[in-house]
């Protein structure tokens, strides 16, 4: 049996790192060092869709690691937050995290979720998933407080708002994978990596 190659996370981001790490995966983590503003931009103005922007970051990540790392498994993964035809980053500080949220109150957005496998430099699989989210119209008031106990951690999640936590409060109704909206398409991951022979079938 030919022995399955050592997996190796292309993100720094903590809420992917968890939920390989709750599905049970060992795996090394490394900063891809891709400059993802950079490359979004360059997709936007060649008027790539957000899912197809979301998978090839996915694959940028992935490859980039991966011409580091010979002979190992590269995950990649991104995410794109779409407000019809605006896409979302990461807020630089709480005043932008208040300004995206109040864009998003009462309206529904779509999260673009993209996973991809990089093996020698040289993608392998790729897979986007995509969730709609409807926030409710919360008042100021909540809006307020939830900076305030959220504070610079909203710096790390695109459109201001953690849903796995006290984010949840900010929304009516979400439709799509729970994994998805979190970051990772999760299950179909694991399901190439099954056919990889890196995890027992």
């Amino acid at each position: 049996m030919v022995e399955a190659p050592p997996l190796v996370l292309a993100s720094t981001s903590p809420f992917r790192r968890r939920m390989l790490e709750a599905a049970g995966l060992s795996f090394e983590v490394l900063s891809p060092d891709v400059d993802e503003a950079s490359f979004k931009r360059g997709c936007c103005s060649s008027g790539a869709a957000p899912g197809a922007i979301a998978e090839a970051l996915a694959c940028a990540k992935a490859e980039a690691v991966s011409r580091r790392m010979p002979g190992t498994l590269v995950i990649g993964a991104d995410q794109v937050l779409a407000l019809g035809d605006e896409l979302f980053d990461k807020p630089a500080d709480l005043a932008i995290a208040r300004e995206q949220l109040l864009r998003l109150r009462g309206r529904a957005h779509q999260l673009h979720t993209a996973a991809a496998l990089s093996l020698d430099g040289r993608i392998v699989w790729s897979h986007v998933e995509s969730a709609t989210l409807v926030m409710r119209s919360f008042s100021n008031e909540l809006l307020e407080g939830y900076l305030a106990a959220m504070g610079s951690r909203l710096c790390q999640i695109v459109g201001g708002y953690e849903i796995e936590g006290r984010g949840i409060q900010l929304f009516e109704r979400v439709d799509g994978d729970h994994f998805t909206v979190i970051g990772l398409p999760l299950l179909a991951l694991l399901a190439e990596l099954r056919n990889r022979g890196v995890l027992e079938t």
